[in-house]
């Protein structure tokens, strides 16, 4: 399987629907980090409190 975004191997895969994406290393931080910096992510730590100690 080829990356969604450029032509290298593969090195992770994902699957919904019968519908699967490969994404190469480099793509695959690139997405991990713009999820990590989004608003989204940033509202659903908070719904559960992901910060807690306990």
């Amino acid at each position: 399987m080829k990356c969604h975004y450029c032509d290298r191997d593969a090195a992770y895969a994902a699957e919904k629907d019968g519908i699967k994406v490969g994404l190469c290393e480099r793509h695959f931080r690139t997405q991990v980090e713009a999820l990590a910096d989004s608003e989204e992510l940033a509202a659903i730590r908070e719904q559960i409190d992901i910060d807690r100690t306990e």
